[in-house]
């Protein structure tokens, strides 16, 4: 009998984790704090990377699902500078590697996937410990407990899992996103809507960025990145939407109308996104019957990568165990020893190259020099940090 898996987390790597399993025939469940799937919204576009995300959904044999799924057009990047003009224009002319779907629907193919039942809701983890022998103990907030044979902590940030493996705690980041969209675009905020084009939008600026999405539905779904302490969001009462909305739109005094209208024309209320990373590098000593994946392992900065290392993490966990059947500590080793570089590479690489927003050299220009490699930093062949 194989050890049953127990996961706590139903985001985008442990639900992988759970659909490798079982195709694999592993007895695993999956246990999350929301009372059901539809409970919240999931955020935003991804782009499903060729070298990651989509092998694991290969892996996964949701392949055609995922196809299925991609919104077409949507990898189109335009680059603005501060004044509106547009330094970039590049079409989405069907070859690139990193097509776009919404989180939402990709969380949906993964959930549709797994037999009923794998899935508990309504369970919040909130004590894990040790009880030896590679077991472990988890009580849920309403007093129900479990004991587990393996033990995947899949639960994010704030990962209730990561304590048993390490003390590294995140920090902030430096840097938060101010999340805003604009509903039927085309007929409502025309300039808008031309402005982000049939993809995405980037106007960088030193210790600011606006970033948007053109999502379905003629939704433009806008990340306003700004390089600020904590202290000075919270002096932003940002239950007040339209005092929250005017001081951040402060920020970018002098752009564009059509790019402030990201900010001041929202049709919902502006919502603070802080970023917090874990230690770049963070890695443990094994811990029998326990490991982590996704954010819950390695949590960044949106660099566009985080998603995509989640689908990896939970599909390359799942086939260590699977070629492993006898021997859950070499499967678990073997997952470790390679998604701790793999980690530490996105971090490095990306993370550094794409969000720097303090950098004085963080313009339109320098983006552009980056992203085709004319300039004197890395080759960056996708700029998508939104998904993470």
């Amino acid at each position: 009998m194989r050890t049953p898996v127990t996961i706590i987390g139903a985001g985008l790597g442990g639900l992988t984790l759970a659909r490798v399993l079982h195709l694999h025939g592993i007895p695993v469940t999956v246990h999350d704090a929301e009372p059901s799937p539809s409970a919240r919204t999931q955020g935003g576009m991804l782009d499903i990377h060729d070298h990651n995300g989509q092998l694991a959904l290969e892996a996964a044999g949701l392949t055609a699902e995922f196809r299925a799924i991609v919104l077409e057009g949507r990898q189109a990047t335009r680059v603005l500078a501060p004044d509106g003009s547009v330094l970039l224009d590049k079409a989405d002319d069907g070859t690139g590697t990193r097509p776009e779907v919404q989180r939402g629907e990709l969380r949906r193919i993964l959930l549709d996937s797994l037999p009923d039942g794998t899935v508990r809701w309504g369970h919040e983890a909130d004590t894990v410990r040790a009880l030896g022998d590679g077991r472990h103990e988890v009580t849920f907030t309403d007093g129900r407990t479990l004991t587990t044979g393996l033990l995947v902590g899949a639960d994010g940030a704030w990962s209730r899992v990561r304590p048993l493996l390490t003390d590294a705690t995140p920090r902030y980041a430096g840097t938060s996103f101010v999340e805003t969209y604009l509903f039927d675009a085309d007929t409502r905020h025309p300039a808008a809507a031309k402005a982000v084009g049939d993809g995405m939008l980037i106007a960088p600026s030193p210790g600011g960025e606006i970033f948007a999405h053109r999502e379905s539905g003629d939704t433009l779904h806008t990340y306003v990145a700004l390089t600020r302490p904590q202290e000075w969001f919270a002096a932003i009462d940002f239950t007040d939407a339209a005092a929250a909305t005017a001081r951040i739109a402060r920020e970018f005094d002098g752009w564009a109308p059509e790019l402030t209208a990201l900010i001041t024309d929202s049709d919902t209320g502006p919502v603070l996104r802080p970023h917090h990373a874990l230690p770049a590098g963070t890695r443990w000593d094994r811990v029998p019957g326990a490991t982590l994946l996704g954010d819950a392992a390695h949590l960044t900065a949106p660099n566009g990568e985080g998603a995509n290392l989640a689908l990896l993490d939970g599909a390359e966990l799942g086939r260590a165990l699977a070629a492993h059947p006898h021997d859950t500590e070499a499967a678990l080793t073997a997952y470790e020893q390679a998604m701790f570089p793999r980690s530490t590479e996105a971090v490095t690489f990306d993370g550094a190259e794409i969000l720097d927003l303090g950098d004085d050299g963080n313009t339109a220009r320098a983006l552009i020099d980056r992203m085709t490699g004319t300039g004197t930093g890395h080759r960056v062949t996708g700029h998508s940090v939104t998904g993470r």
